[in-house]
């Protein structure tokens, strides 16, 4: 809209709401304005992440089909970004000793419910 237009909305907007609520009007109308901006950028953001996605997808199923031998550029960046963001999420843990007293032997099975069994029993 160029000036002329937004001079004669604001004079309609003056007439029709009064000078008492106009202020009000305006705030109103440019917090709407805004959060329907926060609210498109949100959107497309999200379009944009599952879109790539997809393509992602699509490039690991190609890979998949060639049994991952012989794979272009791009299935071989899908393949190593998969391989980076599985180890973000589970990033690989040491295992953890635990106390003799609270193992169990092998060769009997289900010691350690029958230990938990008889701390419970005390």
């Amino acid at each position: 809209m160029g000036f002329w237009e937004l001079l004669v909305i604001g004079v309609i907007a003056l007439l029709v709401l009064g000078p008492e609520r106009l202020p009000g009007a305006i705030r109103s109308t440019v917090k709407t304005i805004r959060s329907v901006k926060q609210f498109g950028s949100q959107m497309q953001a999200e379009l944009s992440e599952n879109l790539r996605v997809h393509e992602l997808h699509q490039k690991l199923k190609d890979a998949e089909s060639k049994n991952l031998l012989n794979l272009t550029p791009d299935e071989q960046a899908a393949l190593n970004e998969l391989r980076a963001a599985a180890k973000s999420v589970n990033p690989p843990s040491a295992p953890v000793a635990e106390p003799a007293a609270n193992k169990s032997t092998a060769s009997e099975p289900g010691a350690d419910i029958k230990s938990v069994e008889n701390k419970n029993e005390n």
